[in-house]
């Protein structure tokens, strides 16, 4: 096992906001003092643009890229980077949402030829959800650059393990160019049980892990939860000025129903919906910023939408109908990123004003949570600081296998 342990402690951190809706409330002006504390701030570097790292590593292989549209160094794909450079690529592996992220949640995507670059792109939410043995036969190492965002339930971290199975089989090498996780500063929610395993949950771990893609590749290799006797030939390129302290802004929006920033940080939270029959606004331009149903009370619930069928959400939940619900998006986003816990006022004010309780809850709930619990304290009435209580042991337990990880100074340690 190979790690590139070069990591510096981040100084200060520059809160760069990304996306467009939010780069007019960027303040223009800065002080002196401001300007010299931007100005001595090491810039975060994600593993795909350490290049000197990894490039000398990839020389004479022939390589597959699991990589989607997050995958990028500055304004360049890694992809196009790799074959500027004179590299091999052979394939590239797309996970759920495609290689350009363009698929909506849950929709299979099919395998075929890239476009814009003509190499084959073998879909891993498909068909099938790991690669082949024989989709392997012409690569020396898979190279794995995916934006994750640090969900037990969002599938990168399911794909990146799904290789690793193959690899390891087989006996290819893989490489992952790690990525910050803008939920890296905290851990929360209640462990999977493996009776309730998915893919939108493979292994023993809370809702929010708080590691990284590569992080987490380090666990699911030690902790033996690969499955084969072989081991995976794993190397990590870790992210350079980063820590668990560090509140990260995204560069490109992860997937269609993750648009901002507010939207990523409201996920952990209003993900339980998805098991519901409540919508989070898929259909509409704010998924992950609302929710609501029809039948939820007007009164408590005044803000209305309508879903609609749309590129990122063909066939939403409530299609057509108007939602009684509540609009997120004028929480306080410096709130929002400070938080270090899911919110489950949400989940527990919806079932309570929910008029058909036995009909609240669908087969997909339990393996969003990862277990039968947290839907049986939802149907008892427990509140939330009883069921949070119920989390305590397990996440104590998960804490000391993960802290065996760690690529980068923990929030638990920041001075």
């Amino acid at each position: 096992m190979k790690i590139d342990r070069s990591i510096t402690r981040i100084i200060a951190l520059g809160l760069l906001l990304f996306f467009p809706l939010f780069s007019s409330c960027r303040n223009q002006t800065r002080s002196a003092g401001e300007e010299m504390i931007a100005s001595e701030t090491p810039k975060i570097l994600v593993g795909a643009e350490r290049t000197d790292q990894y490039f000398p590593l990839l020389a004479g292989k022939r390589l597959a890229v699991a990589a989607n549209h997050t995958s990028m160094i500055g304004e360049v794909h890694l992809v196009d980077t790799l074959r500027s450079a004179g590299f091999n690529v052979v394939k590239v592996f797309s996970p759920e949402h495609g290689f350009r992220g363009t698929a909506a949640a849950g929709e299979l995507v099919d395998s075929g030829l890239d476009e814009r670059t003509g190499i084959p792109v073998v879909s891993l939410y498909g068909a099938n959800r790991r690669p082949r043995p024989e989709q392997l036969a012409d690569v020396d190492l898979i190279l794995i650059d995916l934006q994750d965002v640090g969900m037990r339930f969002y599938t990168y971290i399911s794909t990146m393990s799904m290789i690793m199975q193959t690899a390891a089989r087989v006996g290819k090498a893989v490489m992952v160019l790690d990525r910050p996780n803008p939920h890296g500063h905290y851990i929360d929610g209640p462990l999977l049980d493996p009776k309730y395993g998915s893919f939108v949950g493979l292994h023993p771990v809370p809702v929010v892990h708080g590691m990284t893609m590569g992080e987490y590749a380090l666990m699911v290799k030690g902790e033996g939860w690969l499955g084969y006797q072989a081991e995976c030939d794993l190397t990590v390129i870790p992210v350079e000025n980063y820590t668990h302290n560090d509140l990260y802004q995204l560069p490109v929006a992860p997937s269609p129903n993750l648009p901002n920033m507010q939207a990523v940080y409201l996920y952990p939270s209003l993900c339980f919906f998805e098991g519901t029959v409540i919508s989070i606004g898929r259909g509409t331009p704010m998924p992950f910023q609302v929710f609501g149903n029809p039948w939820l009370p007007a009164q408590k619930f005044p803000f209305t939408f309508v879903p609609q069928s749309l590129a990122a959400a063909p066939n939403p939940p409530a299609l057509g109908e108007t939602c009684n619900g509540k609009d997120l998006r004028n929480l306080p986003l410096e709130d929002l990123m400070a938080g270090r816990q899911i919110d489950l006022s949400y989940l527990l004010e919806a079932f309570r004003n929910y008029p058909e309780k036995d009909k609240f809850f669908n087969n997909y709930f339990d393996r969003l949570a990862g277990n039968n619990l947290l839907r049986n304290q939802v149907l008892a009435g427990q509140t939330e600081a009883q069921i949070r209580e119920s989390w305590k042991p397990g996440l104590e337990e998960f804490k000391k296998i993960r802290v065996k990880y760690l690529l980068y100074p923990d929030f638990d340690n920041i001075q």
